[in-house]
């Protein structure tokens, strides 16, 4: 059974890689950029830190800021 499995597996072509699509570098990019990183080296809570990484997230995942709710 595992060897009809392998052949099989063998057989069947590998699915094309998906496309990337490339994000446009911007200004306030490397401002978000530089805001995590400082925020990489915090211990202590930050209200900006919260936002840079709120933004991150909605960056990450595509959303618009206006789709965003509130706890």
């Amino acid at each position: 059974m595992m060897l009809t499995v392998g052949i099989v597996s063998l057989r069947e072509q590998p699915a094309p890689p998906r496309e990337i699509i490339p994000i446009a570098g911007g200004e306030e990019d490397e401002h978000l950029a530089s805001e995590l990183k400082r925020c990489a080296t915090l211990t202590m809570p930050d209200s900006g830190c919260e936002a840079a990484w709120a933004a991150n997230r909605r960056r990450f995942f595509g959303q618009d800021e206006e789709k965003e709710t509130t706890p």
